[in-house]
């Protein structure tokens, strides 16, 4: 069986190249961001599963649940996903939007994870020492994690930067026990 993302990719593909087309990629975005979330519901990943749960009223089921409804494109791209059996790959899609978004707009999502809260200028210069570092914008949050005891955890894409006391402590402790 392929792979979710491998299948999912064509369609994320044709959905941003639409959306450039139109110019509406930040529309598009907030749409498949929503329609992946509502995918990902579990309440309504069990009605996906349902064979009696004809195209055309699942697509209209996910129209009724998106707030504002949705357009005729949007409708046409819920309806081809429904009637090729792909609605399940929402999530899958919206994320691979996302990726496509940020690629063409030279951004990276940031993840910054502290023991404690970071607000006002400490974030800002963090945020800005680090887009400098990545030679990008960054679209971040922060994740508030305990563990980690001070300092903070990175990640931009697939790199992390572990400047946290528990990751300096875990390379203490292999370093000792070399």
């Amino acid at each position: 069986m392929a792979e979710i993302s491998t299948v999912a990719r064509p369609y994320a593909e044709a959905a941003f190249k639409l959306a450039q087309e139109s110019g509406s990629v930040p529309a598009w975005s907030d749409l498949v961001g929503s329609l992946g979330s509502i995918a990902a519901d579990p309440q309504v990943a069990s009605r996906l599963g349902d064979p009696g749960l004809q195209p055309a009223k699942l697509a209209e089921f996910f129209g009724s649940l998106v707030p504002g409804g949705l357009t005729a494109e949007a409708k046409n791209f819920v309806l081809m996903l429904a009637e090729n059996g792909r609605v399940e790959l929402l999530p899958e899609i919206a994320a691979q939007f996302h990726a496509l978004r940020n690629a063409a707009e030279g951004r990276a999502d940031l993840v910054i994870e502290s023991a404690f809260a970071l607000e006002g200028a400490e974030l800002a210069g963090l945020v800005a020492s680090l887009e400098k570092k990545f030679a990008r914008k960054l679209n971040y949050s922060v994740v508030i994690v305990p563990e980690l005891i001070g300092g903070v955890r990175v990640t931009v894409g697939d790199e992390v930067l572990d400047a946290s006391v528990r990751g300096r402590l875990a390379q203490m402790a292999t370093a000792l026990q070399s």
